[in-house]
């Protein structure tokens, strides 16, 4: 496991290599540029971090043109921040401004394209949104007559999958840290204690093994089992018997681990060792499919197998496991649509599930990055019996 401290940031160079990958991309594509409004692709060709973004009110603009750096329209809140960056194109307004918030600066950028008729890229696909109102996106779209708009979801996830090997550097930090912060479990959570409080007692222990935040962490514990993966704490104490769960997105300068653990309080039932252990099982086939030149179907059919040794119902999830980098869930999803071929420095989650009993739910996961020769844990791989507390 990672035990040195990554450095901060990115350097320029790291910046210059994404924006000339995306400018080579967009000549074979025939796009003159690249328009951006979400904070993943903001940061990943500018660096520019912040919070704000969870502020709606104010809209962020970057373009990427088909040679040169990148130019960012941005409200003014915003220019010392990304002064900072490698930019030197920073166009700014006095944002809250209803009536034109950027709009006329965007406008006079794009005006030469629209004369030259020119064909620009914006991402319109599956797990993309247009940051600014619709309202402003037709207003600017009418203020430009002539400009094609063309789709550049599959350009861009296509540059995200592939993480440079400072960025993976970033992301096996996160994850020892969340590896950390799970084998401490045991020694923070006991029979007894209410749901919210283990909640509570998690995020502690992960802000004191170093991570910057906790943005996500859900969790469920039942008897036997739980019933769902995304639910909220509650007052429930733990009860011998159950099975807990917690899965968690820890971030660490901006990147994410995405990874759970189960747990039995108490004692451990024949179902719940029998799920468990289907789980590993189908997680180690998992990791010997994820090699360069398989696809994202063959992990799930992989996966897929050896549960059908337990749950014959098919998976019902929609996926084991996605793409995992600056955000929690990334492209691409091992499911049986996804024919994405796996390629060497893809970081990616495993991320089996089954059902049994009486609508009880089991779910296992551990992060990855493929390597020339195959997968190469980031995580701390969860014991091969289901553990006890």
């Amino acid at each position: 496991m990672t035990t040195n401290v990554p450095e901060r940031g990115f350097t320029d160079n790291e910046f210059a290599a994404r924006t000339r990958r995306a400018q080579e991309l967009m000549a074979r594509d025939g796009l003159a540029g690249l328009f951006l409004t979400t904070e993943p692709e903001v940061r990943y060709f500018t660096g520019f971090q912040t919070v704000f973004w969870q502020s709606p009110t104010r809209p962020w603009f970057v373009f990427l043109p088909a040679s040169g750096k990148p130019i960012a329209i941005i409200p003014e809140i915003g220019a010392e921040l990304m002064r900072r960056s490698w930019l030197d194109d920073i166009r700014t307004w006095a944002a809250p401004t209803p009536n034109d918030d950027g709009i006329s600066l965007l406008t006079d950028l794009l005006r030469p394209y629209a004369r030259e008729r020119a064909r620009i890229g914006v991402m319109k696909g599956h797990e993309t949104v247009l940051r600014m109102p619709l309202g402003d996106w037709e207003r600017l779209v009418a203020a430009l007559p002539g400009l094609e708009v063309a789709d550049s979801t599959s350009l861009v996830h296509a540059l995200r999958m592939i993480k440079s090997p400072a960025e993976i550097e970033k992301l096996a930090y996160i994850c020892s840290l969340g590896s950390a912060t799970f084998a401490r479990v045991p020694d923070i959570v006991c029979h007894g204690m209410p749901q919210d409080e283990v909640f509570r007692a998690f995020r502690r222990e992960a802000l004191a093994q170093g991570v910057d935040d906790t943005p996500y962490l859900v969790g469920a514990a039942e008897r036997g089992g739980y019933r769902d993966v995304i639910s909220p704490p509650d007052r429930r104490p733990l009860q011998n018997g159950d099975v807990l769960m917690l899965d968690t997105g820890l971030t660490w300068d901006g990147y994410f681990c995405d990874f759970d653990r189960n747990w039995a309080i108490g004692v451990a039932d024949d179902r719940a060792r029998r799920a468990y252990d289907v789980l590993w099982r189908a997680t180690e086939e998992g990791l010997a499919t994820a090699r360069p030149g398989n696809t994202c179907r063959d992990l799930f059919q992989a996966m897929g197998r050896v549960i059908a040794e337990f749950d014959s119902s098919g998976a019902t999830i929609g996926r084991l496991g996605h793409g995992l980098g600056m955000q929690l869930t990334e492209q691409p999803s091992h499911a049986d649509f996804d024919l994405t071929v796996l390629k060497e420095n893809m970081v990616l989650t495993l991320e089996p599930s089954l059902s049994y009993g009486d609508g009880l739910t089991m779910v296992h996961e551990e992060n990855i990055v493929v390597t020339a020769d195959g997968a190469r844990l980031l995580t701390q791989r969860a014991a091969p019996e289901l553990p006890v507390i």
